[in-house]
């Protein structure tokens, strides 16, 4: 998997993070993204079959509590700082363009 990480690749994961690097940086990211990958298929190599699954690697338990319906922020409220609405929702600007 490492191995086969390009410059491309990296160029390409810095395009969707909207990350202007130089020639220099994306040398440098290449090298530590490849150590990083590599690190994870060391640890998707591990024998886990005898290990139990987790939610949590806490011991504590989370006290459960009853639902309670109880006054809440209304449309009206939640909406009246917003910069920007429209038909009863919040508008926001695009982040998302043609990476």
């Amino acid at each position: 998997m490492p191995d086969d990480l390009t410059l491309a690749e990296v160029e390409r994961v810095a395009a969707l993070a909207r990350l202007a690097l130089t020639g220099q940086e994306k040398a440098l990211y290449l090298g530590q993204l490849a150590r990083i990958l590599d690190y994870a298929r060391q640890i998707a190599d591990l024998d886990t079959g005898g290990v139990p699954p987790t939610a949590s690697v806490l011991d504590a338990e989370t006290a459960p509590r009853a639902d309670q319906v109880r006054p809440s922020l209304g449309a009206a409220g939640a909406l009246s700082n917003a910069p920007d609405q429209a038909s009863g929702l919040f508008r926001v600007p695009k982040v998302l363009g043609d990476v």
